[in-house]
């Protein structure tokens, strides 16, 4: 702010190029090379900024593929671009509408799908997904596959590199700490970089001769050509302080911790809430960073925690979510966690939580 202050447009010596001075941060966190990554957007418009460019559907080789269970906002992307290019937007089916099996999946990637977008952890149930096992039946089936890892990147590794991944996407306001509305972010495959962006923008020029003011669009040479407009400096500062944090730890490190306090969490609620039914895998294969207990009352216990200063997450219509995060989370406010929503389901209180409004 003080820059801004008192430099004026002279700030972009010192701005000019935050976005990509990130890369490797972040790159450390999703398995990938610094070059295919980069802090821009928001998960939907890079989504559209990615299908833009990949999904090219071909004779009978026309349609997307995603799952029942994904995050509603990838859908309406899908179906927009399956729309416009004549294509299908496939659904993997789910058989208990909370999580996905293996051979489901395998057998969606028919000879008609183009391109699949697949999270790495529903958000509905926490099941994490084999990103390596799925892309390699994707690409052996003759299509591409994305990965939105919004419920993912800081609380779990990814190898997206080396696992052959063309394209991911994810938030930084979850995991990474970054605060609402900070930048997302993208991973492109170096074996896509020359690719022209199928949105191409003054952001994703090329930097050495962004500013000669060229006419013709020069694509930055990796993931940084999917930049569309001008990034938010000050969101970017957000994430520039988040990021510094996972520095001081390793990501297999929070890892660790992170199953430890959901193995700790699963444990308490098996004891001491029997009337909640547990929706998350307990395998640790299986499992991304947050716990879903499913209840009739998920809203009212929800409004009733967030009463007494506990923050859940519901999903309509039955669902709550606990995130313990790795980072700062203790085993203590578990306790204090479960002991309250055990007062509350003994004492029926919260039924006197019923304020008006939609809880996320």
């Amino acid at each position: 702010l003080k820059q801004w202050q008192h430099l004026g447009v002279g700030g972009w010596d010192e701005w000019f190029g935050l976005a990509e001075r990130l890369s490797p941060a972040l790159a450390r966190l999703v398995g990938a090379e610094p070059e295919e990554v980069i802090a821009t957007g928001s998960i939907t418009a890079n989504l559209h900024a990615l299908l833009a460019t990949f999904y090219r559907p071909e004779g009978a080789r026309r349609n997307l593929l995603a799952t029942a269970l994904d995050f509603p906002s990838d859908l309406y992307a899908l179906n927009a671009w399956a729309e416009r290019l004549g294509g299908t937007l496939k659904l993997i089916p789910s058989r208990d509408g909370h999580t996905l099996h293996d051979e489901d999946v395998a057998a969606a990637f028919t000879p008609d799908v183009a391109l699949a977008v697949l999270p790495t952890v529903l958000y509905r149930s926490g099941q994490l997904l084999d990103v390596a096992a799925t892309t390699a039946q994707a690409h052996a089936a003759g299509a591409l596959v994305g990965w939105d890892a919004a419920h993912s990147v800081g609380a779990t590794p990814h190898t997206f590199h080396d696992a052959g991944a063309d394209f991911a996407v994810w938030c930084s306001y979850k995991y990474l700490n970054a605060g609402p509305g900070a930048p997302g972010g993208l991973f492109v495959h170096q074996k896509h970089f020359g690719r022209t962006p199928g949105l191409p923008g003054w952001g994703g020029h090329d930097k050495e001769t962004q500013f000669e003011m060229r006419p013709e669009f020069r694509p930055a040479r990796g993931a940084g050509a999917y930049q569309v407009g001008t990034p938010s400096i000050l969101a970017l500062a957000g994430l520039e302080g988040a990021l510094g944090i996972f520095e001081e730890v390793t990501i297999e490190a929070v890892r660790a911790r992170s199953l430890e306090l959901t193995d700790y969490l699963i444990d308490l609620a098996d004891r001491k809430l029997p009337e909640m039914t547990l929706r998350t895998p307990r395998a640790h294969e299986r499992r991304g960073g947050h716990v879903v207990l499913e209840h009739p009352d998920a809203r009212l216990l929800s409004l009733a925690l967030r009463e007494r200063r506990i923050v859940p997450d519901y999903r309509a219509p039955d669902l709550l979510r606990l995130a313990p995060v790795a980072l700062y989370n203790t085993e203590a406010e578990l306790e204090e966690t479960v002991r309250t929503l055990r007062g509350l389901l003994d004492s029926g209180d919260y039924q006197r939580s019923a304020a008006a409004g939609y809880v996320t």
